[in-house]
């Protein structure tokens, strides 16, 4: 039997080949550039459903014989979970994809801000000469005598905690979620609150899924509780912090430096206040702040196993009935 696995919005352009090498025993790839484009019986006779964004009610009711949709990405935040699960269809999720190459750059970031390199080439740019100056960098300082916070211990947050230990640090984590001994497993010490752990911790990393109970977590009362010198790193979601608070604290120096993959916007609203004074090079906040555009997770190896995983999740509940990364199991009270 061929199932039909329909990507009705691809978002990489190019060559198809991770899409149709992950459904070539079983499946047959559909795809098409928009919604729009989708015929009507195209979307009745769909065994399965790829697709980054949601759909309105008027398509889902279309998909008379869809089994499964998975979002090819880890985030599923924009995705009504609830009426999938009405509809008896699972949501899945790609949650392996990247963790790698996001704990890198978690790492990277706070590497950058406290070892000084965009520092260091910026101000020798100015004068080769006279900024040849090892002790310029402000921040600098030996890793091995830090603390690294982590908030959401799950599969980046612990490869992020890994990766600081490998540097001598010490880690502490805040995940009201994770089951008691997941500290001992890995050596690392658990925290119960966000602000014990701010108080604490030289460098925090955020690692947790964006939901509405983490939305501005990291806000104005979590800040004023960090360590002197604290640097915050966020390569998760924006929204998880308060970006008007962190720039209140970054501007009280409460916060040392930031080192941001995303943003509550994006991309970058140049009439934030962070980012008007972070792009004008205002003094106060000169080499305290580290942007990049959400491209943590960006390696041709990652893309090649988020576009190939989300076709093979598919196709492995379509031919087996295994389900993997199910991800709106509260609200699925039966299966197609």
């Amino acid at each position: 039997m061929t199932f039909k696995i329909l990507w009705p919005v691809m978002r990489w352009p190019g060559d198809r080949a991770p899409e149709l090498a992950s459904v070539q025993s079983g499946g047959e790839a559909l795809f098409f550039d928009s919604v729009k484009a989708v015929p009507a019986g195209v979307w009745g006779n769909a065994d399965a459903l790829v697709n980054g964004i949601d759909l309105d009610d008027a398509v889902r009711k279309q998909l008379t014989k869809c089994r499964i949709f998975v979002k090819p990405a880890v985030g599923f935040d924009n995705i009504d979970l609830k009426a999938w699960g009405d509809l008896g269809i699972p949501v899945c999720n790609v949650p392996d994809y990247g963790t790698q190459e996001v704990a890198d750059h978690a790492i990277a970031l706070m590497m950058d801000l406290m070892k000084g390199i965009t520092f260091h080439t910026r101000e020798l740019k100015k004068s080769p000469r006279q900024n040849w100056r090892p002790a310029l960098n402000p921040f600098s300082k030996r890793l091995s005598v830090c603390t690294f916070g982590i908030v959401g211990l799950g599969r980046i947050g612990t490869a992020a905690a890994l990766r600081a230990k490998a540097f001598g640090m010490k880690v502490v984590f805040y995940d009201p979620f994770v089951s008691n001994g997941t500290d001992l497993s890995i050596g690392v010490k658990r925290v119960h609150s966000l602000k014990e752990l701010f108080g604490m911790s030289d460098v925090v990393s955020i690692h947790a899924p964006l939901s509405p109970s983490t939305t501005k977590l990291i806000n104005a009362e979590v800040l004023a509780a960090s360590k002197p010198g604290l640097i915050l790193v966020n390569t998760a979601r924006g929204p998880i912090i308060d970006l008007d608070a962190l720039h209140d604290a970054l501007k009280a120096g409460t916060v040392q430096a930031a080192g941001l993959d995303v943003l509550p916007e994006e991309p970058a609203n140049p009439d934030h206040p962070l980012i008007r004074a972070w792009s004008a090079d205002e003094d106060w906040i000169d080499h305290r702040l580290v942007l990049t555009p959400h491209s943590a997770f960006f390696t041709p190896e990652s893309v090649y196993d988020m576009r190939f995983k989300a076709g093979e999740v598919a196709l492995t509940y379509l031919s087996t009935g295994r389900l993997q990364n199910c991800v709106n199991a509260e609200f699925l009270k039966h299966r197609r």
